[in-house]
């Protein structure tokens, strides 16, 4: 079983900048598709961003152009750096990650297969 812990969360001013960090339990899940997910409260979840076995990224295009996926194999960490945050990407933040594919297909539609247990993202504006 795969556990991924998301950190780096927290409360920030509209414009500003956080990295999350999202640490996993085994190493060789960096073969296959990561991402990141977001819900915010009652709405339905959305994809925020991927990279496949190969470092391919992929973003939704809410935040493309202002978000950053990126991935650490030797520190067994995914990230997401986040600059000029605007109010609507207050959510809760999810990574996830795939159990066999190297690639991400339409990820933001179908999801993953493994999930942690979120971090949080307010936005103050």
């Amino acid at each position: 079983q795969v556990r991924l812990l998301e950190s780096g969360g927290g409360s920030v001013q509209a414009g500003g900048s956080l990295r999350l960090s999202c640490t996993v339990s085994i190493s060789t899940s960096f073969r296959y598709c990561m991402g990141w997910f977001r819900q915010a409260a009652g709405k339905e979840r959305e994809g925020v961003a991927a990279i496949d076995g190969d470092g391919r990224p992929s973003y939704g295009d809410a935040v493309k152009g202002r978000f950053t996926i990126s991935k650490d194999t030797a520190q067994n960490t995914l990230y997401l750096e986040m600059n000029n945050l605007k109010p609507e990407d207050a959510a809760m933040y999810y990574c996830a990650a795939d159990a066999s594919s190297t690639v991400c297909g339409a990820w933001w539609k179908n999801g993953l297969d493994y999930w942690g247990k979120g971090t949080l993202v307010t936005i103050s504006s």
